[in-house]
């Protein structure tokens, strides 16, 4: 059996169940406790297991990352709350330098089991310092596994299952999106680290990406279907460990591939999945491999500004055009 439920309940589920089955695990970060949650993701948790496992911080994201760290080193299982991952630009060195280097630093003697979650990319009109998208910042790093999630049955299974891991997991959600619906099973539900999702079956050409532009790439395809082009969508889930086996044999099937990534086109996941996929499955393409990105600006606040900037259905169907050779 499975519920219609929201993305940030998801969340939500997936916390209350670890903290529940391993004592070791517990929350922090600003507003996760008192108020619930910036955006309500951890409504409920304090008042079940009390002040101890549900911590709210001060604004202070280097200072609470440090703290994490240092817990995950001596056996607990922290979950850091950003409430953006903005912000989380002022502990990138505890993240970066202590978090992803711990086990080989110590030579295998430490381990952090750690998770990073908040939300990365746009959400409206919050101008420059708010709208960055954070995926292949951190994909970059080794010692750091990196989800970004949209579907609410993802978002729990594997949420769950990066809070098992004994790797520092950066998990990235959407501010936008947080009332997503989706059905999500009853009972227990994990997720495997690494393996992305079909979304769509096609035969004409693949589009690949991730968090929210997924619901941008099916609806391309939508439209698409209607001038009698089938595209196959592909949801990476995971940015690293990246599953370059689904992209692959995906492209096997359509020999043309549309990546939509919502960060910058310099050196980004887009990049990275042009690069594998020419590498693995050249011989199957019948056209280059085109990316759909935002613009490679600063967001501006005016909504013009954002329309331009971001991914869109328009310019995806442009993209898969331009592969399949069809007027544009």
């Amino acid at each position: 059996m499975a519920r219609i439920i929201q993305l940030r309940e998801a969340l939500r589920e997936a916390m209350a169940e670890e903290m529940r089955r391993d004592p070791n695990v517990f929350l922090m970060g600003e507003e996760v406790a008192e108020y619930n949650g910036a955006y309500k993701v951890s409504k409920g948790l304090l008042e079940e297991f009390g002040a101890k496992r549900v911590i709210d911080t001060p604004i202070a994201e280097l200072g609470f990352a440090g703290i994490g760290v240092g817990a995950a080193m001596n056996g607990l299982r922290p979950i850091v709350e950003f409430m953006t991952w903005n912000f989380a630009v002022l502990a990138f060195d505890q993240i970066v330098n202590n978090a992803a280097k711990t086990l080989s630093q110590s030579a295998g003697d430490y381990m952090c089991p750690i998770v990073f979650r908040g939300p990365s990319g746009a959400a409206g009109q919050l101008a420059q310092q708010h709208s960055q998208t954070f995926e292949s910042w951190l994909g970059n790093v080794p010692g750091l596994k990196v989800i970004s999630i949209i579907d609410p049955a993802d978002s729990k299974g594997l949420l769950k299952s990066a809070i098992r891991d004994n790797d520092p997991v950066c998990f990235m959600e959407s501010e936008i999106m947080y009332g997503h619906k989706g059905e999500v099973p009853d009972g227990e539900y994990l997720v495997p680290i690494g393996v992305a999702a079909v979304r769509r079956e096609g035969s004409d050409v693949t589009i690949v990406s991730f968090n929210k532009m997924v619901l941008e790439a099916m609806s391309a395809a939508e439209e698409l279907e209607k001038e009698g082009i089938s595209a196959e969508v592909i949801d990476l889930r995971t940015i690293r460990p990246l599953d370059y086996k689904t992209i692959v044999e995906s492209v096997k099937k359509t020999n043309r591939l549309v990546v939509v990534d919502e960060s910058w086109p310099m050196f980004g996941v887009s990049a990275e999945v042009a690069y594998e996929i020419q590498k693995y499955a050249f011989d199957y393409l019948d056209a280059p491999v085109t990316r759909v990105n935002a613009a490679d600006t600063s967001l501006g606040y005016a909504p013009t500004f954002v329309e331009e900037y971001m991914p869109n259905p328009a310019k995806i169907i442009k993209a898969v055009k331009e592969v399949m050779y069809a007027e544009v």
